[in-house]
């Protein structure tokens, strides 16, 4: 392929249960493939409808060079288009989110309609038709509330990800949540790196105290008896409890068996679904594990003692609570850095200071955020080295296995076809 020489051999070195070569992490051929290349072939998570509340709400989702508005229409309906005005290729939003009657562009004011189609362009010549000159849309599909984009021409199918995800998080009518936080945290790491940070808990026990006031390390890589794995830590107490819990959320008729990555169509899955228990009698994912809102965002309550967790390949992972929803998406910003945004949802009632405080809500996540930064830039260091080999995963690391099972299959597929 021009311009990707070492690609193809590089992803031919890869091992199965073992990290990849060094070069796919850490170089820059690398993280020009990634973002030009493989990331445009594939679904990739970019926020919430929360995020467009309104019509005319809008907020830009980033991916190199490239920049995307997603914006609710006034039929409600959310779109998505290149931040690229039809005229001379003008970027048209400027900063990250905002709301407005209409998109115009800053250079020579076209403006268009928030469901893409040209409005006004002055002094344009005889035959000129705004009817061909709307913006260019990006492919978008809603999964329960969570947005997901693909900046391929011919996006593949969304599958049954969309019924997955959609019916668990359902629960949680996110139509009715309003975003109270969002961080941007750069992380001095590769974007790979960072993820196969999140996909497993090897490392928590050791170096998340605030996490785990309220989250066992099962279920994040351990694995769960379900997972058929014979290889995974055994702990009988935790496998009566996590039956006691099934019988519960049976009765409450949120019960659904554990969805792992599920292959479609002969491919490797990209998404996973899980209802966990909290730990120590926690109710959210919290410092004292008490709820972070007086608000719950379910049907159910505040006295639930379990959480929904949904992860998606290959930039994202979510956390619903009883009171509150955190999101997380990653962007790879260069080989050696990643924007790893994070959102806090409450329900649309709350009110700051009075329904729930902000250090309350955010402090597990944040702190969190911050050790696990420093994990991935360590980590990120150690493989520039000349002493780095690939390595063999841990029984505990399952999902980091998935992940880069999934980023290997999917840069084989977008290589082939570029």
């Amino acid at each position: 392929m021009q311009n990707f020489d070492t690609i193809g051999e590089l992803l031919r070195l890869n091992r199965p249960g073992m990290t990849l070569p060094r070069d796919l992490y850490v170089g820059e051929e690398a993280f020009r493939f990634d973002t030009e290349v493989m990331l445009k072939s594939v679904w990739l998570y970019a926020g919430t409808v929360a995020h467009v509340k309104k019509p005319g709400d809008w907020f830009i989702f980033e991916l190199g060079s490239n920049q995307v508005i997603i914006v609710r229409g006034r039929d409600g309906d959310i779109r998505a288009f290149y931040n690229s005005c039809r005229h001379r290729g003008s970027r048209i939003c400027e900063t990250q989110s905002g709301s407005s009657a209409r998109l115009a562009c800053p250079y020579h004011f076209w403006s268009y309609g928030l469901d893409g189609k040209l409005l006004s362009a002055r002094n344009m010549p005889e035959g000129f038709a705004k009817a061909d000159n709307g913006l260019i849309p990006v492919a978008l599909e809603n999964a329960g509330g969570l947005l997901f984009v693909c900046l391929s021409d011919n996006p593949p199918p969304f599958g049954r990800a969309k019924v997955d995800m959609a019916e668990q998080i359902g629960l949680y009518d996110m139509s009715k949540l309003k975003v109270a936080v969002q961080d941007s945290l750069i992380e001095p790491a590769n974007w790979k790196l960072v993820m196969e940070n999140n996909r497993e808990c090897y490392h928590c026990d050791q170096n998340h105290p605030e996490l785990l006031k309220s989250l066992s390390t099962y279920g994040f890589g351990k694995g769960l008896p379900e997972d058929g794995e014979n290889d995974v830590v055994d702990d009988a107490a935790f496998d009566q409890m996590l039956e006691a819990q099934r019988q519960h959320w049976m009765k409450l008729g949120i019960y659904h068996d554990l969805i792992e990555f599920p292959e479609e169509n002969g491919e490797t899955g990209w998404h996973r679904v899980a209802r966990l228990p909290l730990a120590h009698g926690a109710v959210s994912q919290t410092v004292d594990g008490k709820s972070a809102s007086r608000i719950p965002i379910w049907a159910h309550g505040l006295n639930e003692h379990s959480s929904l967790s949904v992860w998606t390949q290959p930039n994202s992972w979510h956390h619903f609570c009883n009171d509150h929803v955190v999101t997380f998406s990653l962007t790879p910003l260069s080989a050696d850095t990643t924007l790893l945004r994070t959102s806090w949802l409450v329900h649309e009632d709350a009110v700051e200071g009075v329904d729930y405080d902000v250090d309350h809500l955010t402090a597990v996540w944040r702190a969190t955020n911050a050790q696990d930064s420093y994990l991935a830039a360590v980590n990120h260091q150690g493989i520039r080295t000349d002493g780095y080999r690939q390595g063999l995963y841990s029984v505990e690391e399952k999902l980091v296995d998935s992940f880069k099972t999934f980023y290997v299959e999917a840069s084989v597929k977008a290589f082939s076809a570029a």
